[in-house]
């Protein structure tokens, strides 16, 4: 149990080999090596052909296929620069949520610093491409068409606050998904055992909560899918608005 937002960042050591020399890491990077090799597997799975007429095989092209369809749908024949990007950002947010659904283990993308901080970056990397492409064109996307010249200012102002959110609110939508279902699922796991533990009659009436817990726990592996789908098609329209800028 974490009682704090830092302990996601307490160094743990994990191999001794020596009074001097030891193995450490924290429980996120553990947790996204995880998910790395994961991916690294899968892989190679599919790169071998051991799971193209499996129903594993048929899945994992299910989802590139509809990646691939979402990218095209925004981007149309510039799909093909951006779409190993959007498509690795799914993959981690989806495994990573989906980890995070293993008992007794850590949600990656629940702790807020770590999506927050992907979100920032992801965001800083659109500005780059929209000044790269563009120049100093880039910031007509601040500027709507047909906007008579009196109210330019406040709608520059309020273009440039509603684009700079972009930084945070894609991290934040994601990890907050994310923890408010696990602490839900926690708090119920708690009622859980105090019910159960007082009474015979809280023994019978525990089943209660414990149908809440299951329910919450399907629900919990849809938002893992749909928060991953959010993510990536947030990222795949913020970096058309960079490139096609209006």
């Amino acid at each position: 149990m974490y009682y704090s937002p830092l302990d996601q960042f307490m160094v743990k050591p994990l191999l001794m080999m020596s009074e001097s020399l030891t193995v450490s890491m924290t429980n996120y990077t553990l947790y996204l090596m995880l998910v790395v090799t994961l991916m690294v597997i899968t892989y190679g799975l599919v790169r071998s052909g051991k799971l193209v007429s499996t129903r594993w095989g048929v899945a994992i092209i299910s989802l590139y296929d509809t990646m691939l369809n979402l990218v095209t749908g925004q981007m149309g024949r510039r799909a093909g620069y951006y779409y190993p990007l959007v498509y690795t950002v799914f993959n981690v947010m989806l495994l990573a949520n989906l980890v995070s659904m293993v008992p007794y283990s850590f949600a990656a993308t629940g702790q807020l610093v770590p999506v927050i901080g992907l979100s920032l970056a992801t965001w800083m990397g659109n500005v780059v491409l929209g000044l790269y492409l563009h120049g100093l064109g880039f910031f007509a996307t601040f500027v709507p068409g047909g906007t008579p010249t009196p109210t330019v200012p406040v709608l520059v102002t309020i273009e440039c606050t509603s684009y700079c959110s972009r930084a945070i609110s894609t991290g934040t939508r994601l990890g907050a998904n994310i923890l408010s279902g696990h602490t839900t699922m926690t708090i119920l796991g708690g009622t859980i055992i105090g019910t159960m533990s007082s009474s015979i009659f809280g023994f019978i009436t525990g089943v209660v909560p414990i149908a809440g817990v299951v329910a919450i726990t399907i629900t919990e592996f849809g938002i893992a899918i749909i928060q991953a789908y959010v993510f990536s098609i947030t990222t795949s329209g913020y970096i058309k608005d960079s490139v096609d800028t209006h």
